[in-house]
């Protein structure tokens, strides 16, 4: 695979184990802070209540793992992958002929995702409910192999841009910041940018593969699901070269904080804060960089059965979640330290999760479809306008 076979079944062999965190007696005693390696082979930071969070997290997901296969028992196995379930936006596009049992299954498996996937079913579960299966299929086996065999050598400006934030990405990472892990990520990396020119590669992209690659199975795996990422998952230009898609988010993410979080929203509007100082980041990166490994596969786990919604879902929690604390702040600075702060302890997917889904109200895909529908047109006008002021300057540059 990436020629650490050995140590990456290995590191599936101790995710399954889950072993608990024990600081030592002098840390518990003067609670002082702990550095500690989380499922995933991140350092983690933090106090002894840091660690017992993250001990019931493992203790959860050991419970969710025994309720998946009870129902692999008792339902038969890869029961979650029929394909007659097809989830469509926000709901479930059920055949005529579908039986009751089918409807009760996808009832079943949306609560079950909800809930958290185990950690050796992601790969599988991911892959088939995501669609990068099914794209994977419609090209001949060897496509991956023979793309990275073609570009291999190849120089464009997104190759040189990968080099330069291989080593940024996840430094320190036992896996990851090693010449083995640097080689695979670079492959997917510049693989996709080959096979999407309009997309080539925007820096957020690094951090997103890495993690697919310390969760999937397979290279090639985490490239086909960058690819159902990008090109069907998330809005399509949320990582071209103007960043339309994105800024497009950014404008629906503020009308629905005012919608969902209209005292927040008030608040900082008055401060002069402008929420993409931080969500731009969120949601190009998708929270890797920004929530605890487990937590933001666990927002992951949602995003590839239920689609892009749930990142407004997890983003409006965090504003929720610190909503007395943030009324409290009179300097852009606070807000940034609140957010950034608490948004890097959410060690406990549950608490965010939670408020996501149960506090913050219904969203429909279909409505978000219609919020960037609405936005789109500024945008465009605005970097038209943006490219003409440059050019402009270009121009002027020239003539002196």
């Amino acid at each position: 695979m990436f020629g650490i076979q050995s140590r990456r079944d290995l590191t599936m062999e101790l995710q399954s184990q889950i072993p608990i965190l024990r600081p030592s007696i002098h840390a518990r005693r003067a609670n002082i802070v702990v550095k500690f390696q989380d499922l995933y082979g991140f350092t983690v930071e933090g106090n002894v209540d840091d660690v017992n969070v993250l001990n019931e997290v493992r203790e959860k997901v050991r419970n969710q793992g025994r309720v998946w296969w009870a129902l692999e028992a008792s339902k038969g196995a890869n029961w979650y992958l029929q394909p007659e379930i097809l989830l469509i936006g926000d709901g479930i596009a059920l055949k005529t002929s579908l039986k009751i049992s089918t409807l009760t299954n996808a009832i079943t498996l949306k609560r079950l995702i909800r809930k958290g996937i185990p950690p050796v079913l992601r790969p599988k579960v991911w892959f088939s409910l995501s669609g990068a299966a099914k794209k994977k299929s419609t090209v001949p086996d060897s496509y991956y192999s023979d793309l990275t065999k073609a570009v291999d050598g190849k120089v464009t400006p997104a190759t040189r841009q990968i080099d330069h934030d291989l080593p940024r990405t996840f430094p320190g990472h036992p896996w990851l910041d090693t010449p083995e892990g640097h080689a695979a990520l670079r492959r997917v990396l510049v693989g996709y940018s080959f096979r999407d020119s309009d997309v080539g590669y925007c820096q957020g992209l690094n951090y997103v593969a890495a993690l697919l690659l310390l969760v999937m199975k397979t290279e090639e795996d985490a490239f086909w699901m960058l690819a159902v990422l990008l090109e069907n998952v998330l809005v399509r230009d949320c990582y071209t070269t103007n960043l339309s898609g994105c800024h497009v988010e950014q404008r629906v993410f503020k009308d629905l904080l005012a919608q969902k979080c209209p005292r927040i929203a008030s608040h900082l509007e008055d401060m002069g804060f402008d929420v993409s100082l931080v969500a731009t980041e969120w949601f190009l990166c998708l929270f890797s960089k920004s929530l605890p490994s487990e937590t933001t596969l666990r927002v992951w786990d949602v995003l590839f059965y239920e689609g892009a919604k749930v990142l407004f879902h997890a983003a409006l929690a965090i504003f929720k979640m610190k909503e007395n604390e943030l009324l409290m702040t009179h300097q852009v600075g606070d807000v940034i330290n609140i957010l950034q702060t608490t948004s890097h302890q959410l060690f406990d997917p549950d608490e965010l999760l939670t408020v996501a889904f149960e506090k913050i109200g219904s969203m429909t895909t279909n409505t978000i479809s219609k919020q960037r529908k609405k936005q789109e047109p500024a945008v465009l006008a605005e970097l038209d306008q943006r490219l003409r002021r440059l050019n402009s300057l270009k121009e002027s540059g020239k003539s002196t």
